[in-house]
């Protein structure tokens, strides 16, 4: 199925703002079981639409479209559904709106209610940000999830992790363009040094003492920074990519009227079976963070990729060890 707008109509934030219109784009993979018991969620991550990671969608990648109906519901802030570049005045100049992820799964179960009739869904599969609203949906609905692959990503954003997100937003801010709260123009210098600032933290430094850059179609470092990581922040709106720095900052599952910020409370609440899955080279998600979160949790294995990639060993479309790994978890979590 191509790419689907679901309009939420007039809608109000957790941070007390309404959006007038506001929308998700989703995409779907695979076919609905007539009892509906075969749905996997798989939100987005920072800075990736759709299809930046719908390649792990195939019967021999991570989830199989032949077992599964996959939905992909695209984060707020993201470009496609409501988000900065999309939203017309008064929100534009410096009066972007706060998302956070209690308005993004809040919304996909709309999604889910509304357009397929589903209420309980049986995976919620997500990488860095898409695992935060993998286990916002297991703490604020737990009645319907029935299991969790949370990859590279956190139940609330570490201290270390907010002084990460700091830098990059600095480093993008830093454009000529930049007023404070808006560009004024397209941030490309910002938006080349975010990406060469992003290369050195999401890969690990083995993965450059090895240079395996050079062994997945890369000719040079250059090249590597140039068209990877340069490129892939070149695409996006650099009103988004604060926005969505915003909430990822804000990222905390216990951060709603449910419980009051208690994290314990919130995570003692996940009953869904899970495995949190980070890398044990993960410069900013870090396992240690991942370990004391899931001891909290009554039904988490803590389950860390033994990997060189740093971060992107949670979305590993280069490297295809990292994807067996993924895999085998999503197997033996719906198979046991």
């Amino acid at each position: 199925m191509d790419q689907q707008t679901f309009d939420l109509g007039t809608t109000t934030l957790q941070r007390g703002m309404t959006v007038p219109n506001a929308r998700i784009v989703y995409k779907t993979y695979g076919t609905l079981a007539p009892d509906k018991s075969n749905v996997v969620l798989y939100p987005t991550s920072y800075g990736a639409q759709h299809t930046d990671t719908e390649w792990l969608i195939a019967p021999d990648k991570v989830l199989d479209p032949g077992r599964w109906f996959i939905v992909i519901p695209n984060m707020f802030t993201n470009g496609l559904s409501t988000s900065p570049s999309t939203l017309g005045e008064p929100f534009g100049h410096g009066r972007i709106p706060e998302f956070t992820h209690w308005d993004n799964v809040h919304a996909q179960k709309r999604l889910l209610e509304e357009v397929f009739g589903v209420e309980r869904i049986a995976l919620a599969y997500g990488w860095s940000m898409g695992a935060q609203q993998a286990l916002h949906w297991g703490a604020i609905f737990p009645d319907r999830v029935a299991r969790i692959v949370a990859v590279c990503g956190s139940a609330r954003t570490s201290v270390h992790n907010k002084v990460f997100i700091d830098g990059v937003r600095a480093t993008l801010t830093a454009d000529a363009a930049w007023r404070g709260s808006y560009f004024t123009e397209r941030p490309v210098t910002g938006l080349r040094a975010m990406g060469r600032v992003y290369a050195g933290w999401a890969m690990s430094q083995a993965f450059y003492r090895e240079n395996l850059h050079l062994t997945v179609g890369f000719s040079s470092l250059e090249d590597w920074l140039v068209r990877s990581w340069e490129a892939n922040f070149l695409r996006r709106s650099g009103d988004d990519l604060v926005a969505s720095l915003k909430t990822w900052e804000l990222s905390d599952i216990s951060d709603n009227p449910i419980y009051g910020g208690d994290l314990d409370k919130a995570l003692g609440a996940i009953t869904a079976r899970a495995i949190i899955m980070p890398s044990r080279t993960d410069l900013y998600f870090t396992p240690e963070d991942s370990e004391a979160e899931t001891a909290k949790m009554p039904n988490a294995e803590f389950r860390p990729i033994e990997s060189i990639w740093g971060h992107r060993a949670g979305n590993p479309a280069l490297n295809p060890v990292d994807m067996r790994f993924l895999r085998k978890a999503v197997g033996d979590l719906t198979d046991g």
